[in-house]
Parts: C-alpha cells; sequence; structure tokens
C-alpha cells in the first residue's frame, strides 16, 4: 500500500504517529510523510530562515532511520491557512503524487490553529483531488482519513490502536533527530519532551493492554469509509 501522512511542524509526525508508519514500512508499504509548514517560529535565538534549514534537515534525518520519504511544503509557521486554495492545491497535488491507499493527519479538535488549519487542508483536498478536470496533476481515488492523536491526547477518544510496543526505540531515536526543539525545551524550558511522548504512547498502550500504542480515530464520512483495515 501507499501511506501518506500529513502533518503541520517538522517534529508532529514522530510525536504522533510515527510508530504506526514504522510498522507500515515493516510491513512493505511505500511510506511518505509530508510537513506542511517548514517550523521557521519555533525557537526564540535561531533566526527564521536558520531554523527553516535546520527543521528541514532534522526531518529528513529522522525519515531516513525508518525508510520514509520526507517532503516539506514550505509555508511559514502560523500563516497555514485552512481557507488557502493555493495551500489546499499543494497537498492536492501531493495526493496525486502519491496515490495514497489513506492518510493521516492532525484531528480537527487539536489545541494549536496551524493543526487545524493542515486538518482541514487534507479533508477538503482529498476531494479535489478526485476530480480529474481540477488542475494539470492527474486525479487520485477519495481516500480514507485517519486522525491521529491530539498532543497530550486531550479531547481525543480514539477509535483505533496500533500496538508499537516493538517500534517505540526506534519512534524515540526519530523524535531526537529533532534536536532544535528537544535540546531547546530540555534547556530553557525545563521540559523533556521525549518523556512527553513516550508517556503518552505507555498511556495509550494501557488503554489497548499492550506495552506502547498510537491512537487515531477514522473521518466517518461517505465515501471515505472502507471494511478493510488499513491501519497495521
Amino acid at each position: 500500500m501507499n501511506v501518506l501522512a500529513i502533518g503541520c511542524h517538522p517534529d508532529d509526525i514522530e510525536l504522533s504517529c510515527v510508530g504506526t508508519l514504522i510498522k507500515c514500512v515493516k510491513r512493505g508499504d511505500k511510506v511518505t510523510a509530508c510537513h506542511v509548514a517548514n517550523g521557521n517560529m519555533g525557537h526564540e535565538i535561531i533566526s527564521p530562515e536558520e531554523l527553516r534549514e535546520i527543521r528541514t534537515k532534522e526531518a529528513e534525518n529522522a525519515g531516513a532511520l525508518a525508510g520514509i520519504d520526507v517532503v516539506n511544503l514550505d509555508i511559514g509557521d502560523l500563516l497555514v491557512n485552512g481557507s488557502d486554495i493555493t495551500q489546499r492545491d499543494k497537498i492536492v497535488d501531493l495526493i496525486r503524487k502519491v496515490q495514497p491507499d489513506f492518510i493521516i493527519t492532525h484531528s480537527p479538535t487539536d489545541y494549536m490553529s496551524d493543526h487545524r488549519a493542515v486538518s482541514k487542508l487534507v479533508f477538503d483536498a482529498c476531494f479535489v483531488a478526485s476530480v480529474p478536470h481540477y488542475g494539470n496533476s492527474g486525479k487520485a481515488e477519495l481516500t480514507p482519513i485517519y486522525y491521529m492523536d491530539n498532543t497530550a491526547g486531550m479531547n481525543f477518544i480514539p477509535t483505533e490502536y496500533v500496538d508499537i510496543t516493538e517500534e517505540i526505540e526506534l519512534k524515540m531515536q526519530m523524535l531526537e533527530c529533532h534536536q532544535s526543539q528537544l535540546k531547546w525545551m530540555r534547556d530553557h524550558d525545563g521540559i523533556d519532551f521525549a518523556e512527553f511522548v513516550r508517556t503518552c504512547s505507555r498511556y495509550r498502550g494501557l488503554q489497548a493492554n499492550t506495552g506502547y500504542a498510537e491512537a487515531f480515530t477514522q473521518e466517518f464520512v461517505w465515501p471515505k469509509v472502507t471494511t478493510k483495515r488499513l491501519l497495521p
């Protein structure tokens, strides 16, 4: 299968769904991870232009650890707009290129405006990508969407779980590639974000009677629902 994960910032996929993507790679899927925003506002000292380059490389390094292709749509932080047709069409072109069997993205109930905007862009782009006479980049089938866990699991009731017990250490290694974020938070905010992510994965694992898990909900709208088990 072809799997497409679309997160907002360069580390969002590692935070919420990369264990699942690792399992997809293991079963033979072609996996593409896209970050819509370039992460250029994620530091108080490093300049936006420098940080943009750093975070792009961090995401690529993380993806390489698991054999995941990484794509950057290069929209500035805080500029992601769910109603922007130009931004939507960038995702349309990506969907048509990847031809995913399913997409993972942010929940529309997540805590941050950029995350919610990405969720809307992906939902809208999935339909637009299926219209053959729109644009000149071909067409894609209407694609099932799964929403990954909200940050800290807040306001999110899972309907599906993926056991990532065997993948948790690689997930953590991939997260640690994002040193511009993790080191800054440890040194200046006193927050161990890696421990935060491990704790959330363990919490979902407890819910699903396993060691570690990632949690999802499916977008239940016609005709995106399928009887097939798509998540690994």
